[in-house]
């Protein structure tokens, strides 16, 4: 700015400098006069860029911490608050990182797994589950995880991890939700194609429970993009910054991600930047006040 460059260079007479760079004397002083508040009001925009980017844990980029700001009723700018981090060299951990692929479809590839998802119009909570595995790494070999999410909310309800890959560890985790959440009859439980969706164990139990089971087409992976999102985000945001030495150690930390962090304090765009459980209270709140 050319009013600051004035300002710091005292060498010459400030009338001299206002000339050569085509700006009024008047104009500098004035902005001299006020460069006291100006100065307050950006170091506390700053320290409120700060606070809502360590909230979310090293995970928030400019883009979430402006929508943030704007709920709690301050006036901000995606340029400004991306030139804020900037200067104040705060960085979001996001990076990409290759998935490898966990399916094995080969048993499920003829008729008889409809996707029930397809144009589907979801427009509430517990309308469609989504789950699917992914695998951590850790000193000990691999450990599976196995996670159930509500597509509307994006809570996730339940969480198991195994060392093997198992239909048991599915079963696991669907008894974990059902335990833990009021969960409808005719919900959809949507999943990929891998064996351990498509196990007798697994379609029986869903079927006692009243759950229509839905599959995502061979080689389409996007038809569950829910749990593709969310692993994403757990291994950009957690594992891949974290070396575990135990399967107990990854354990605990996946546990820590999900329930203190993704599910309560993590705000996402799509839900009016609030978090899955503060969105699902309001949901719940609106309901409430539809009936009375």
């Amino acid at each position: 700015m050319k009013y600051s460059f004035i300002f710091k260079h005292p060498e010459y007479p400030k009338a001299k400098w206002a000339t050569q760079m085509n700006v009024s004397r008047s104009g500098y002083y004035h902005w001299k006069r006020t460069w006291a508040q100006r100065e307050k009001r950006e170091c506390e925009y700053a320290e409120r860029v700060r606070r809502v980017f360590m909230a979310g844990e090293w995970t928030y980029g400019a883009s979430r911490i402006c929508g943030r700001l704007r709920t709690e009723g301050f006036s901000c700018s995606f340029y400004k608050v991306r030139d804020s981090m900037d200067m104040q060299g705060l960085r979001s951990i996001h990076r990409k990182k290759r998935r490898r692929s966990l399916t094995d479809s080969r048993k499920a590839r003829g008729d008889g797994y409809a996707n029930l998802t397809r144009n589907l119009r979801i427009d509430a909570p517990f309308q469609v589950l989504s789950s699917d595995i992914s695998y951590i790494r850790t000193d000990e070999g691999f450990d599976y995880l196995c996670q159930i999410k509500d597509v509307k909310s994006g809570i996730v309800l339940a969480e198991s991890m195994s060392e093997r890959m198992k239909a048991e560890l599915v079963v696991k985790t669907i008894r974990k939700a059902l335990r833990r959440w009021d969960i409808p009859k005719g919900c959809i439980f949507h999943s990929d194609r891998g064996s351990q969706y498509t196990s007798e164990s697994v379609m029986k139990l869903l079927a006692k429970e009243g759950f229509r089971q839905s599959f995502s087409r061979v080689g389409m992976p996007g038809d569950n993009s829910w749990s593709e999102s969310f692993f994403a985000n757990l291994k950009k945001e957690t594992v891949h910054w974290t070396h575990f030495r135990t399967r107990d150690e990854a354990r605990q930390k996946i546990f820590a991600y999900i329930e203190g962090f993704y599910n309560t304090r993590r705000v996402q765009k799509r839900l009016g930047y609030l978090s899955p459980m503060q969105w699902l209270m309001c949901w719940n709140q609106g309901l409430q006040e539809s009936v009375a």
